[in-house]
């Protein structure tokens, strides 16, 4: 690590940020054109196409502009902070968003993948306590790596190898639960329109849902003593949570096999499985079969209504499902052995995805052993 030669990227590179033309007027958004890209776009390598445009007036008259193909955007603040993603068309941004212009001094894909390696790092270096944000000026401090471009390369392209195995995993994860709800359906409905008219339940009649209540920061550890603390979906794993930090004071608590269900910001509606018992933060909420409804069942359920509640809360800009939002969730009453026989079912669907959950786990291992390998001289 000694032999690389860090700059700063604000030596290298030019950094910029976007902005939100008045919502207030609608001639703005109306008929645009331009792609309009936020943090909830940054989901990839790529940059999603987003779903909304704006005009060209909308441009002249706010601080948005337009930024190049190969633009490396990453999420300054709020819930997405830290990702990033390389834009493959010209956009605007919002204010959220960072922008970091192509140069031919560093290949796009290093930059890329540079920044993903020190993503907790520029987290930890963001200000505002509860709400931290990566400033513009704390990315151009931010220091990188400055390789011949024949290395930068290199390295883009072993880490590109090892980013494809483990997205082949997730892609084939993916088909599992495709299946699984595809049969799910079939049996079952939709349970939104409730096209077999199965009588309704509400979810408190149910399960038991368990609120998630923070405990005080200075509680915190990351050396293991205390309880296992869940804030939410940033610890969550493929199917259970992965322990990264812990409290001594722990507030409430999850069981083993409850459901963990993520009630703020913009992953509201993603869930998890306990594995066993965990402290839960406010970020989270458990779900608890009381024996009517098999855990399975439920969980389904809301997987399948994932988008009504990105679309639906009591929050505005900030997503935020309160526990009486969840209670008054509706679950089509199917009998036990209805759902007993859908299990039987999905049983050897479970058993290969399980296979493909270890093989994920393996490709994960090995691309962030890389990652972090490839920014200290050791990869290439």
């Amino acid at each position: 690590m000694s032999n690389l030669k860090f700059v700063k990227i604000g030596d290298v590179f030019q950094v910029a940020s976007g902005g939100t033309p008045s919502r207030e007027k609608l001639e703005y958004y109306m008929g645009g054109k331009i792609p309009w890209v936020k943090t909830g776009d940054l989901k990839g390598k790529y940059t999603n196409y987003p779903e909304e445009h704006i005009t060209e007036e909308a441009l002249k008259n706010s601080s948005a502009k337009i930024f190049p193909k190969n633009t490396v955007l990453l999420a300054m603040y709020g819930a997405t902070i830290g990702a990033c993603s390389i834009l493959p068309f010209e956009a605007a941004t919002n204010q959220a968003c960072g922008a970091l212009l192509p140069t031919d001094k560093v290949d796009v894909d290093f930059l890329f993948y540079y920044l993903k390696s020190i993503k907790n790092d520029l987290i930890s270096k963001g200000v505002g306590g509860a709400q931290p944000n990566i400033s513009g000026g704390i990315i151009k401090q931010t220091l990188i790596p400055l390789l011949p471009l024949k290395e930068q390369k290199k390295i883009a392209n072993i880490l590109d190898a090892a980013d494809t195995l483990r997205q082949n995993d997730k892609a084939l994860i993916a088909k599992y639960d495709e299946l699984t709800q595809a049969l799910f359906l079939d049996m079952f409905g939709d349970p939104v329109s409730n096209p077999k008219g199965w009588e309704i339940d509400l979810l408190s009649e149910v399960a038991d849902v368990i609120m998630g209540q923070s405990p005080k920061g200075d509680t915190y550890n990351i050396d293991g003593i205390g309880k296992p603390l869940l804030n939410g979906p940033t610890e969550f794993g493929v199917k259970y949570p992965i322990e990264k930090q812990w409290t001594t004071k722990p507030t409430k608590f999850c069981r083993k096999d409850d459901i963990l269900f993520c009630v703020r910001g913009a992953t509201a509606g993603k869930m998890n499985w306990a594995d066993k018992e965990y402290c839960i933060g406010r970020g989270l909420a458990a779900i608890r079969s009381n024996g009517i409804t098999s855990n399975d069942y439920i969980y389904l359920i809301l997987e399948r209504m994932y988008n009504i509640f990105q679309s639906t809360s009591n929050g505005s800009t900030f997503i935020n499902i309160s526990g009486d939002d969840l209670r008054k969730v509706k679950i089509p009453r199917t009998s036990e052995s209805f759902q007993n026989q859908f299990a039987e079912r999905i049983a050897v669907i479970e058993e290969q995805k399980a296979i493909a959950q270890k093989s994920l786990e393996k490709s994960e291992e090995l691309f962030n052993s890389l990652l972090q390998k490839a920014f200290k001289g050791e990869l290439v």
